[in-house]
């Protein structure tokens, strides 16, 4: 049978066959499996057999990553967790020290809160004892029912801490006395001679000098 044409393109028609139709298809995309676990037996896979099944590069460098990383982690995690227990251990024993120091400074102000009120109730005393002080001077408080309300205000005021300052024939001491006058006496040192006005101290605080009168060598 005579051919017309062009006798390449009847070769080439001729030569095509089911391979060349297959060639020009779209490829479908290659899924590989890696699951550890088999679905259909329910066995584990072995690293080996998943590498010689998919032939994935990435795949058998993500197997043997993930081999290693697991003890890695572990090791990581526990000094994670002994330098976080270290450091809340720290924090407690700071924050215990702090409350320490906290309860102190408290327990101590609240002390010098109550002495710093006792002495203002007693330092707004000190001019009824001088008016019980001038009255038995007087003889007004030698007897009678005013006497005992006296003592028992002079001893109460002692359970605080009060005590008087009016002793004579002691040394003249400018922290606990006021030289009102000075004397000229038989004395080798300044001596209190005579005490004008009572002083009074608060256990060791003086709340009041004395005033004297005061005996300097001749």
């Amino acid at each position: 049978m005579p051919h017309h044409g062009n006798e390449e393109e009847h070769g080439s028609s001729e030569n095509r066959g089911p391979g060349r139709e297959q060639e020009n298809e779209p490829q479908k995309p290659v899924v590989h499996d890696n699951r550890k676990v088999d679905p259909k037996t329910g066995q584990a896979r072995h690293p080996d057999q998943e590498h010689a099944e998919s032939g994935d590069a990435l795949s058998q460098a993500e197997d043997i990553l993930n081999s290693v990383e697991v003890p890695a982690e572990e090791s990581v995690a526990q000094g994670v967790e002994r330098a976080e227990a270290e450091e809340l251990r720290n924090d407690l024993q700071r924050l215990q020290a702090e409350y320490v120091n906290y309860r102190k400074r408290v327990e101590r102000d609240r002390a010098v809160a109550g002495e710093m009120a006792v002495i203002g109730v007693l330092n707004s005393l000190l001019p009824v004892l001088d008016d019980v002080d001038a009255a038995r001077q007087h003889g007004d408080l030698s007897d009678g029912p005013f006497a005992a309300i006296a003592a028992k205000l002079e001893n109460a005021l002692k359970t605080y801490g009060l005590t008087r300052i009016d002793e004579t024939g002691v040394e003249f001491d400018p922290t606990v006395h006021e030289a009102l006058i000075q004397q000229p006496g038989d004395v080798e040192l300044d001596t209190v001679s005579q005490v004008l006005r009572s002083g009074y101290k608060a256990g060791d605080r003086v709340l009041r000098a004395a005033q004297v009168i005061v005996a300097v060598p001749a």
